[in-house]
């Protein structure tokens, strides 16, 4: 199960950049998790500095 990004999100890139898979990146208003690239291992969420990232 992917992980998702909340309207929350202030587009600061913490989660990119911890990304392991590189399965996030800057959408139009936010950044944004690509599912099918995505591995569920929590580390954007556990970085994020508002708590704008949760289990899909």
């Amino acid at each position: 199960m992917a992980h998702k990004i909340s309207d929350a999100c202030v587009s600061c890139g913490t989660c990119a950049e911890n990304c392991p898979v590189e399965a996030i990146s800057q959408g139009d208003t936010q950044y944004v998790i690509d599912p099918d690239t995505c591995v569920d291992c929590g580390a954007c969420a556990a970085n994020c500095p508002v708590d704008a990232i949760s289990a899909e």
